[in-house]
């Protein structure tokens, strides 16, 4: 397979390479080590908000994600999900890029657009194997809360995640007991305010100073045994679903393995290009650092724009770079399949 930009990486700034790269007329496939698109912001936290796109006062982030899978329709872009690059070995001007499935992508440009890597959510150290649970009863992030509506659901964890969803899910009518092992939390007060208020009127149970010892159940949960840090005694809760928001642990993976220019978990670019010390290879988004780097959405877009240009400038080697304003410019309108009449609605 071959590509003009391989993309690693589905998530917003990912997405929007395929429109600025669209625009240029290049070709990018992207992938993503998850199952749809949108990173972080589909993975973690669909339903929070976010404030400071320019011109969109408000959008949850699967929102946000789904207006970028809608800009991008009129570009031909493939998207391979469920899929990891392992590897990636230079061949003259190309990189030969190769995943954990096999498939292997021959380009002139790689974007490495992975967030803060890969990430896999810390769980409960307990003796009882509770995986065949996980995925149907236990959950580490939530991607639909109407499922919760009317269940009982026991949240364990002490900081924003945590807090935060006790609050929403009891909205929906919920029965949630949340759980920490100390009875102070590390998330906004605010928040941690309203829980506390919302225990006092008997809307939810506050469970502290708690820790899980054992699930019992096989398709469904039959009971959680908890034991009090102070008091030593055990008690037995019901739930029909527990979510674990104990964090998360980030970790590079294959990145570590390609011998780029790393400053602690981030990679080094050139800001005028965001290209790394690997010609051909770019970070753009949270992967990368530079001197006043700030890790917001919008600085990723910016990366990400100009780095398209040089990567326009492999593909096709001398041609000058075509520039023109999408307010403007015929031939962009013809690429987003704008029209006349379309102007006038």
């Amino acid at each position: 397979m071959k590509t003009d930009i391989l993309v690693i990486g589905a998530g917003p700034v990912g997405l929007f390479t395929v429109f600025e790269a669209g625009i240029l007329g290049l070709k990018c496939t992207l992938i993503d080590n998850l199952d749809k698109p949108g990173g972080q912001c589909a993975e973690l936290y669909p339903d929070k908000p976010i404030f400071d796109i320019p011109g969109v006062p408000y959008q949850t982030a699967q929102e946000h994600v789904d207006a970028l899978l809608k800009q991008i329709e009129p570009f031909e872009y493939e998207l391979i999900l469920n899929e990891r690059v392992e590897s990636m070995t230079k061949q003259n001007d190309l990189w030969e890029v190769s995943t954990n499935k096999g498939t292997n992508i021959e380009t002139p440009n790689v974007f490495i657009a992975a967030g803060a890597g890969s990430f896999e959510p810390i769980k409960p150290n307990l003796e009882c194997d509770f995986s065949r649970l996980e995925g149907k009863k236990i959950f580490y992030s939530i991607k639909d809360k109407t499922i919760f509506k009317d269940q009982k659901v026991a949240i364990f964890g002490g900081g924003d995640s945590a807090l935060d969803w006790t609050v929403e899910l009891q909205k929906i009518g919920a029965n949630v007991s949340l759980i920490h092992r100390r009875d102070a939390f590390r998330g906004a007060p605010d928040t941690e305010m309203n829980v506390r208020k919302l225990s006092d009127e008997k809307k939810i149970k506050l469970l502290t100073p708690y820790i899980i010892r054992d699930i019992k159940g096989d398709e469904s949960i039959d009971s959680i045994k908890l034991l009090n840090t102070e008091s030593k005694v055990e008690i037995d809760i019901d739930a029909d679903y527990i979510l674990f928001f104990y964090g998360l642990n980030k970790k590079l993976g294959p990145i570590n393995k390609w011998k780029l220019d790393l400053s602690g978990n981030k990679i080094q670019v050139n800001t005028e290009t965001f290209e790394t010390d690997k010609e051909g290879i770019f970070a753009v988004g949270d992967i990368n650092t530079y001197p006043g780097k700030l890790n917001l959405i919008l600085s990723g877009f910016h990366e990400t724009t100009l780095a398209v240009q040089k990567a326009f400038s492999r593909v096709y080697p001398g041609e000058r770079v075509p520039f023109g304003y999408t307010t403007s410019s015929k031939k962009i309108h013809e690429k987003l399949g704008y029209t006349k009449e379309e102007k006038t609605k």
